[in-house]
């Protein structure tokens, strides 16, 4: 059975990113379009236009070309989307990196992602710059100020003459390659299209009644998809204003809140957790936001109701992935129902699959969700087996995720059929954990987890045996880690056990680690 989105197909232009999405600058003019939250520093609509087609005509006078991929390693800044949209413009392929990936992980995405220019700021150059060695990566360039004794050239050097119009591309031309974990090793390079973004920036922006009176605050991050797709491009594309924050801080992002108006309110459950429970909300004037959307991992009922209560609107969630580019579910204002992540987002079919069978369930059986529609990637960039075990011949991608709907089109998210833990939205595979702690000397074998953390969603939990005669304590254990993966990637916590449990083909059975 499949279950067709209760919303109206949306018209999906079939014109490049660059086109769709600066429609209307000319019209919006001096209205701000990003603004940095702790400086005030803003750009208007014509000078972000200005500055997308000088960037433009400088990589291309550079000699960056159509398919070429450019890696952007940076907070969220207003030059953020300058870089982004540049590289749209002539056709290019940009890699967004997260800025506290370490050299290791780094490296692994330029070397995948084959990018010939890199684009960082100041604080990530060292790191940026030692990721960079052995890989394609030409040419460096700093955004802001450029540390001294560094080779690395300030941004503004490429910007040359302005591109009068996009480089030719068609909708299935790959624009944006953000990175997603996997379950079986390192992360994987998505590819997402033309097509694919302005899709789902459709499919988002028409149902959630965005307009350009929408003042957006950006705290979570434009190098993930939600960041760069439900925040960056759907607010720019409508005409809002962005006001953006390049870390978490609660006192900045509830002071923006209150100095700049902000109506929309982009948030993951730990930032709905401050809201519905830190006394310092107490001290902020909130009235003007008209909508919290909480999205990158689950978000209780009844903390979504606790919270809305306090400030006195809806506290919504969607459900996506970086594959969708990555909205297929999302909550319409008016339509919010508790532990409900909305309805299916319009163009857009679902289908609850029953994972022992595959026989297609009816309303409010549980399955793994299975989505078709325009905002599907493309594929894994150098992974065709990877892509053939996610999309079947049918284009039906399977989420690994287990939901049902209701009679009214409305979707729960109950359960993760595959194993990618969840830490404050952010995706942690085991898979890549567990490889690197069977490198220690004293570890025989190795699994982890991710345990429930009603701040984080989840925290990675090692489970260690020792080798005979050998030595190591949890906190060995888990500095081994730290000092070679992400912050969130980090181990929670450390148990050390006689043996990880296996199936017969060697398969670490979780669910026994998770009911022990």
């Amino acid at each position: 059975m499949i279950h067709a989105s209760p919303l109206p197909d949306v018209v999906i232009p079939e014109v490049p990113l660059f086109d769709y999405m600066f429609e209307n600058a000319e019209a919006l003019g001096d209205k701000p379009a990003l603004i940095d939250g702790p400086s005030g520093r803003t750009l208007t609509y014509a000078q972000l236009e200005a500055g997308v087609r000088s960037l433009a005509g400088g990589l291309i006078a550079h000699g960056f070309t159509k398919g070429d991929c450019l890696a952007l390693m940076s907070p969220n800044i207003p030059e953020y989307a300058i870089v982004f949209h540049a590289v749209a413009m002539v056709g290019g392929v940009i890699t967004t990196v997260n800025p506290t990936y370490t050299e290791r992980e780094v490296h692994h995405q330029l070397v995948d992602s084959h990018a010939r220019i890199m684009v960082t700021v100041g604080m990530f150059l060292d790191t940026a710059t030692a990721a960079s060695v052995d890989t394609n990566i030409r040419d460096m360039f700093v955004i802001g100020e450029v540390p001294e004794g560094s080779d690395a050239r300030p941004v503004t050097d490429l910007f040359g003459p302005p591109l009068s119009a996009p480089v030719p591309v068609t909708p299935d031309d790959i624009v944006a390659l953000p990175y997603s974990s996997g379950t079986t090793g390192v992360s994987k390079g998505v590819m997402l299209t033309h097509g694919n973004l302005i899709a789902n920036i459709q499919q988002v922006l028409i149902p959630a009644e965005f307009t350009s009176d929408d003042r957006f605050i950006a705290v979570l991050p434009f190098f993930h998809i939600y960041g760069m797709q439900v925040l960056m491009n759907c607010g720019l594309r409508v005409g809002a204003t962005i006001v953006t924050l390049p870390r978490f801080d609660l006192e900045q992002f509830l002071q923006m809140h209150q100095v700049h108006g902000i109506t929309r309110s982009f948030v993951a459950p730990p930032i709905v957790v401050a809201l519905a429970k830190h006394p310092m909300v107490d001290n902020f004037d909130l009235s003007s936001v008209n909508q919290v959307f909480s999205g990158a991992a689950p978000l209780s009922a009844s903390l979504a109701l606790e919270a809305g209560a306090r400030i006195g609107c809806e506290v919504v969630q969607g459900y996506g992935m970086t594959e969708l580019s990555p909205v297929s579910q999302l909550t319409a204002p008016g339509q919010f129902k508790p532990g409900s992540c909305g309805v299916t987002t319009p163009n857009t079919e679902l289908r609850i699959v029953d994972v022992a069978t595959g026989a297609d369930l009816d309303l409010d059986a549980d399955g793994e969700m299975w989505i078709r529609g325009p905002q599907v990637m493309k594929g894994y960039l150098n992974n065709p087996e990877a892509t053939a075990a996610t999309i079947d011949s049918d284009g039906w991608l399977h989420t690994g995720d287990i939901g049902h709907v209701d009679s009214d089109g409305h979707v729960y998210v109950v359960d993760r059929l595959k194993e990618l833990i969840k830490y404050k939205g952010f995706q942690v595979p085991p898979a890549e954990l567990e490889a690197l702690l069977l490198t220690h000397p004293a570890i025989a074998d190795a699994a982890v987890i991710g345990r429930p953390d009603e701040e984080a969603g989840e925290i990675p939990i090692g489970f260690i045996v020792l080798k005979p005669g050998s030595e190591a304590t949890a906190d060995d254990v888990k500095e081994f880690i730290a000092g070679q993966v992400a912050t969130y990637k980090r181990l929670g916590d450390v148990v050390f056990v006689d043996a990880i449990p296996k199936s017969a083909s060697g398969k670490i059975l979780r669910r026994i680690l998770r009911d022990g």
